[in-house]
């Protein structure tokens, strides 16, 4: 299938979340979450929808009455294999920073807080990073507050990390034995001199830098029609802005 137009951004964003989430039993995707959530919902159409996909705020992909609650009660017992996480600044171990910048607690800039984000980041087994403004702002050597750590000591108990880190500009894996990130791909459009320039912590290289691969014909197909129906649901402008390319979506 050739699709109409190119593929944008935010669809490239969902595939690779498609590609991470592969082997995935059940992925619960927090609020406000538009790219994660059509990611880990084109996964499930990818993988004859043997996958569960728990949104919160979503009417049909969510089975629970309580939310939060309920989603870390659930984790904690081992039922959710994936979830994604963001942060106001990740640095190089994966410590994500979700309370404001300065020196706390006076913090120059505050942001909405930590909301169970460390809990889960112990106990989810694999954690995908995000993060849509790729910047020394925001890739920081070290986050001037550690909401949720990136990776333990010896003897702590932890089943739960990252894995990986997906931004604007390109995709990173997260090595937990080494405690670092390494450089898997440059999404089209973009160079490694752009990644290097624009990354405020060290990370390794591989010989050669892949580009990402972008959604093939198949995968549009699904993006922009069931995967933009059931997304729709839930973020309507987005779904309209982004897989419609400007249609109204009937949810």
């Amino acid at each position: 299938m050739t699709p109409d137009r190119a593929a944008a951004p935010e669809e490239l964003f969902a595939s690779v979340v498609a590609d991470l989430l592969a082997g995935v039993r059940h992925v619960a995707v927090g609020m406000l979450s538009p790219i994660p959530g059509a990611g880990a919902l084109l996964a499930r159409r990818l993988d004859g929808a043997r996958m569960r996909v728990s949104i919160l705020g979503s009417r049909s992909h969510n089975r629970w009455t309580n939310g939060g609650a309920e989603l870390f009660d659930l984790a904690g017992r081992g039922g959710v294999d994936a979830f994604f996480l963001s942060g106001g600044q990740i640095d190089g171990g994966a410590d994500i920073n979700l309370v404001g910048t300065g020196a706390y607690p006076r913090s120059e800039v505050r942001w909405s807080g930590c909301f169970g984000s460390a809990y889960l980041y112990f106990v989810v087994p694999r954690v995908i990073l995000f993060r849509w403004e790729h910047s020394r702002r925001t890739l920081v050597e070290k986050v001037d507050f550690v909401s949720a750590p990136g990776t333990s000591a010896p003897g702590v108990q932890r089943s739960g990390g990252p894995v990986a880190l997906l931004t604007n500009l390109c995709l990173f894996d997260f090595d937990r034995a080494a405690g670092r990130f390494r450089l898997r791909s440059v999404h089209p459009g973009h160079t490694l001199e752009e990644v290097l320039d624009q990354t405020g912590f060290t990370f390794e290289l591989p010989p050669l830098v892949p580009v990402t691969p972008a959604p093939d014909g198949e995968r549009l197909a699904l993006l922009r029609g069931p995967v933009a129906q059931e997304i729709g649901a839930i973020y309507p402008a987005f779904a309209r802005a982004v897989f419609g390319g400007g249609r109204e979506l009937t949810p």
